[in-house]
């Protein structure tokens, strides 16, 4: 007979292998006596199930409570209530993306397969006029990442590349093979790196690009910023090198106890975010 503990007073107790095995099968507790059993029971918390139409009075232990309001005396009632408001987001009235008409739905976004069609189409020359559009705005061609229709540009065009070529602009070559000139003079190894040094250059923030760890191990930091270390993690979660490559430099930013601050494409596409993640360090 193997020793259990009890649920309530924490003794142990020998009991029957077979009744150990009949109450893990139905979730039932452990009591070294009735006394322990009531006292335990004795303890819950008595509660009206949440559903409008059961109203059931019950009681449940206070380790067994959600932290919500909600509280159901069986699974059944909060099956029915969870379809119910499944049911009331399904039928909530929206507006067809294509024709802009009136239906019920939920994470349809048409409110016909023939809308569906039509509104999913990108024609190649609404791809070209979003490249154009984008090239106005920001000066450069858009990266994959923070074009909404890549995929469809691909179809069209059959690379991504050439439908950059047919809208008139020379394609970005291949990763690191093309170095890119801040307005500081200094070299970037990519449009990313240009960015942010762009970006501190033009708030007047002396920095150092490529700047050596402290020993000998020959590893650089993209940017030196007084105290602070800045590294610009983009291939990050791409490459199994890569990542190598980026718990080296974490580790010896901990050896060291340096200052440490990461950035990745999230943090400049397709919105620029350097005022929240630099500003708040290096302008205070």
């Amino acid at each position: 007979m193997p020793k259990v503990s009890c649920t309530n007073c924490g003794e142990g107790f020998l009991r029957d292998l077979n009744r150990i095995n009949e109450n893990k099968k139905f979730r039932w507790n452990e009591y070294c006596s009735l006394e322990c059993q009531y006292t335990f029971k004795s303890n819950s918390i008595t509660l009206t199930c949440s559903r409008q139409s059961c109203r059931k009075v019950f009681k449940r232990q206070s380790n067994e409570i959600n932290k919500s309001n909600k509280h159901y005396c069986s699974r059944r009632c909060a099956v029915i209530v969870n379809n119910s408001k499944f049911h009331k987001r399904k039928t909530r009235i929206k507006t067809c993306l294509n024709c802009a008409g009136r239906y019920q739905g939920g994470a349809i976004k048409y409110c016909s397969t023939a809308c569906q069609r039509r509104g999913s189409i990108v024609s190649p020359k609404k791809i070209l006029g979003l490249i154009g559009k984008f090239v106005e705005d920001n000066g450069r061609i858009p990266l994959k990442r923070e074009f909404p229709h890549y995929n469809a540009a691909r179809c069209r065009f059959g690379a991504w590349n050439k439908a950059i070529k047919k809208s008139g602009f020379e394609p970005n070559p291949v990763m690191f093979a093309k170095k890119f000139t801040a307005n500081d003079g200094h070299r970037c190894d990519s449009l990313s790196e240009k960015i942010i040094d762009d970006w501190l250059y033009a708030r007047r923030i002396k920095h150092k690009i490529n700047y050596p760890y402290p020993g000998n191990g020959g590893f650089t930091a993209d940017f030196k910023v007084g105290e602070y270390w800045i590294e610009y993690f983009g291939l990050s979660g791409q490459l199994k090198k890569y990542d190598e490559l980026k718990g080296i430099k974490s580790t010896l930013a901990k050896l060291h106890k340096l200052n440490f601050i990461e950035i990745y494409p999230r943090d400049l596409f397709p919105k620029n975010n350097l005022d929240t993640i630099l500003g708040r360090i290096l302008l205070s």
